[in-house]
């Protein structure tokens, strides 16, 4: 492979980041579906080590030998892998070897507008997540899938028509919706894995909110927990929710009450200093807050313990 400087590339459009991949002009400006395989290899010459796209980009990895490089890392992604990546965010090199196949599938934002799905996919989380929290499809799932794929690239490489956007959109709406529920199933069989996670989360925002951090830094974000973490904040929140119903900010909000009611009645300080210590700028948010969770404001709290 020829060395390549590590610099950043941004395609505005699908044609650009065919031409980059040494691959022909896509059939539609607004959307394509490249299927690499052993008649079709993946080009690793002309790929750009880091590149930002203004669309979709959808990974279904249907054989794989080996580690794969995606970004900076290699993972151990299965045959039946998925990946997603929202418009602007930071692609990265995906090295593939001889005995990888996959569909790459790209969409512009622009190929949905008018369409419900415009707007529905971006309620999808999955599309923030880091490289090593990709889809892993059991057997069935990934047929599921790949007859999904296989329909849209019959459609895409036949005539186009006045019902090809149509059919094409139906297909990446059904896909979307099956991953949505397969995520959901993977955050179930990973219960093992999740649950450490949890109890790793637990442990850091204790030790920041009895810490000077919260004095110091301000209220624990999503941002800040999911980097102590290792995974993405869409993850984290989505993990969260299958795992006890709250996303990352309900559950920060939660342990936020939880000792905010303890230096309550454990301590005869000001409800403005206890504000502060919990990271609050502003001690009238603290007391919104604390209402809205509790029905009672700090101070009738702390009386009816008095």
């Amino acid at each position: 492979m020829k060395s390549k400087e590590d610099k950043l590339i941004r395609f505005i459009s699908i044609s650009e980041s065919h031409q980059a991949f040494g691959l022909p002009a896509p059939q539609h400006p607004l959307i394509s579906l490249v299927h690499f395989n052993e008649h079709n290899p993946f080009n690793t010459d002309m790929a750009p080590i880091y590149d930002v796209v203004n669309f979709y980009k959808i990974t279904f990895i249907t054989k794989n030998s080996g580690r794969l490089k995606y970004g900076q890392d290699y993972y151990d992604f299965d045959e039946g892998s998925m990946l997603f990546l929202a418009p602007n965010q930071l692609v990265g090199s995906t090295d593939y070897n001889s005995n990888t196949y996959c569909y790459i599938l790209l969409i512009h934002p622009d190929f949905l507008l008018g369409h419900p799905l415009a707007t529905k996919i971006r309620q999808y989380g999955y599309f923030s997540y880091s490289s090593n929290e990709a889809l892993h499809l059991s057997d069935k799932e990934k047929q599921i899938i790949l007859s999904i794929y296989q329909i849209m690239e019959q459609e895409l490489n036949s005539g186009v028509d006045e019902f090809s956007q149509e059919v094409v959109i139906a297909q990446i709406e059904l896909m979307l919706s099956y991953v949505n529920r397969f995520y959901k199933r993977q955050f179930i069989t990973r219960k093992v894995v999740n649950h450490d996670i949890l109890q790793r989360l637990e442990t850091i925002l204790d030790r920041y909110l009895i810490s000077e951090k919260s004095l110091n830094i301000g209220l624990p974000t999503v941002q800040y927990l999911s980097e102590q973490l290792h995974i993405s904040p869409g993850y984290l929140s989505d993990m969260l929710r299958s795992l006890i119903g709250k996303n990352a900010k309900q559950y920060i909000h939660e342990k936020l009450i939880e000792r905010a009611k303890e230096r309550l009645t454990t301590t005869e300080l000001p409800i403005s200093e206890i504000a502060y210590e919990l990271g609050f700028e502003h001690p009238q948010s603290f007391s919104k807050l604390f209402k809205t969770k509790t029905n009672v404001s700090p101070l009738e709290f702390r009386n009816s313990f008095n």
